[in-house]
């Protein structure tokens, strides 16, 4: 199935590991031009070579934290000193700290709201002119299964995603007559980096794998590649939807 994402322009955000790497190898598999983003210049670095090789491909990428406006100005800078337009935009972030609610200063909620929601407000807001003019462009938020069946201690993500969902569903009313799709995919359990962290620092996250439906955590090659998929054409009439890639986690009907 050709996808139609050849010489498309795509940036992921937090894409030097984990679920935004994945995306990043699966959307350049499939001809996309890709920049990638995160935090840690060497491990960047290394995540732009392994695409590359695998991919035979070249590519930017572009370090800065996403969550300071200084950092993310200079991000976006650099990318439309490279590309004129970004016809898919893949935000990402990492994910907060977990806790219960009592254990949470103000600090950690302003801190949340930086990571989860301003980045991704500010990002979406450089993009939109350019889509808007040719009449085409994706917009996917990734957020979390929380999103729609709160985890237990994690009440920042499963708080703040939310916000983003609303954000998500809305832009995609207002931005669908100038042929742009908005939506939002929902990880569960994937094998990544943040999933051993959680384990670590709570073990009871590991009987999880016990609630999914599959009995197995995901791939976080599977999730690249639904994602990859609402960004082609073959998904030019899906927009406003949460599409859940969590194993069958998620316990309600709609």
């Amino acid at each position: 199935m050709d996808l139609g994402l050849k010489n498309k322009v795509a940036f992921v955000a937090a894409s030097s590991d984990g679920l935004g790497k994945a995306v990043a190898m699966e959307l350049a598999k499939e001809g996309a031009t890709v920049i990638i983003n995160g935090r840690n210049k060497a491990k960047l670095e290394q995540t732009k070579k392994e695409i590359e090789q695998a991919c035979n491909t070249s590519m930017i990428a572009v370090s800065g934290d996403l969550a300071n406006e200084n950092e993310r100005a200079e991000v976006l800078k650099t990318i439309f000193n490279h590309h004129n337009k970004i016809d898919i935009l893949v935000t990402n972030t990492g994910g907060p700290p977990s806790g219960k609610f009592e254990d949470l200063s103000m600090d950690d909620w302003d801190n949340t709201y930086k990571l989860l929601l301003t980045s991704c407000v500010s990002l979406i807001k450089e993009v939109i002119p350019g889509m808007k003019q040719q009449q085409w462009g994706r917009i996917i938020a990734i957020t979390s299964q929380a999103v729609k069946q709160p985890v237990d201690n994690l009440i920042l993500s499963n708080s703040v995603r939310a916000s983003v969902a609303g954000l998500m569903k809305t832009l995609a009313s207002e931005l669908g007559e100038y042929n742009i799709t908005v939506n939002n995919v929902m990880p569960g359990y994937t094998k990544t980096n943040r999933l051993l962290s959680l384990i670590e620092s709570n073990p009871s996250f590991a009987s999880a794998i016990n609630e999914i439906p599959l009995k197995r955590f995901g791939n976080p090659e599977e999730f690249a590649a639904a994602v990859t998929f609402l960004a082609s054409e073959r998904a030019s009439y899906i927009t406003g939807t949460s599409l859940a890639v969590d194993g069958g986690w998620i316990k309600h009907i709609l």
